[in-house]
């Protein structure tokens, strides 16, 4: 039976990795004849370079931009926000998580909280924070963290919700400390859930803190973009919307790479 189960497993781990390739070359090809029909429209005049520039003297002002180093403190600024958002949502949202599954009745409580929170806009708080932290990269970081922070905790939920009964035996059965069984046993049961929710917070954390430097902010990505829209410099704003665009895409594309080394090394 057992050697029947392994040469299932052994046959059908060819087959996803074949179904996973048709999907990566699926959306490749569905972004490229989206990029091509953009360029299209824009070379041939029915998008003006006023409203819009082609996507390929974007992605060349972008490496001018790059080489020159013009908005290199901006950039730099920007990707420590969101670094500084990730991490602290991820930690608070984990704990979080934790302490509302150890407490059943307040879960219970909060839960429906959490199931309609992105019903409220977040931005509606920048000045309770401008009073809270002054005018800076800390209010910027806190609305990054209070957008991304409740994905981190459903996550959480979800992952210690879906373990197996059988795992909490076997750690019973094996005698381990709550400890013990929490690292060697439940966390890594839970750790694609947890994995999902950290890959939901940095695209969380990248819209909360270009987002906030729009209105928040006299430097970083989003307020450089916002400063050459009000000066009709199209070339510098969509250069910078390229360069989010392909880092989102890139940490994307990493995290999606690990998630799935993960899942492999999991069902084995």
């Amino acid at each position: 039976m057992a050697e029947a189960s392994s040469a299932h497993t052994a046959a059908a781990s060819p087959a996803r990795r074949s179904a996973h390739q048709l999907d990566g070359l699926v959306r490749i090809a569905v972004v490229i004849v989206l990029i091509g029909l953009v360029e299209l429209l824009c070379r041939s005049g029915l998008i003006q370079p006023t409203t819009m520039i082609a996507p390929s003297a974007m992605a060349r002002h972008a490496w001018e931009i790059l080489r020159e180093g013009k908005f290199d403190k901006d950039i730099a600024i920007s990707l420590a926000n969101i670094g500084a958002a990730t991490v602290l949502a991820v930690i608070l949202g984990f704990i979080c998580g934790l302490l509302l599954h150890a407490l059943p009745g307040l879960r219970s409580a909060i839960e429906p909280l959490l199931a309609s929170y992105y019903a409220v806009p977040t931005f509606i708080f920048y000045p309770v924070f401008i009073v809270l932290f002054g005018v800076g990269s800390a209010p910027i970081i806190a609305i990054a963290v209070l957008l991304a922070i409740v994905t981190m905790i459903t996550a959480t939920l979800n992952g210690l919700d879906r373990i197996p009964r059988a795992l909490h035996k076997t750690a019973r059965v094996l005698r381990l400390t709550p400890w013990q069984s929490a690292v060697r046993v439940k966390l890594p049961a839970a750790l694609p859930y947890l994995f999902t929710g950290v890959k939901l917070v940095v695209a969380y954390a990248f819209i909360g803190v270009i987002a906030s430097e729009f209105i928040l902010s006299g430097s970083g990505i989003g307020y450089a973009i916002g400063y050459a829209y009000n000066n009709f410099e199209n070339n510098d704003m969509y250069a910078l919307m390229f360069l989010v665009l392909a880092s989102v895409t890139l940490v994307n594309l990493l995290l999606n790479a690990l998630d799935r080394r993960l899942q492999a090394r999991l069902r084995r």
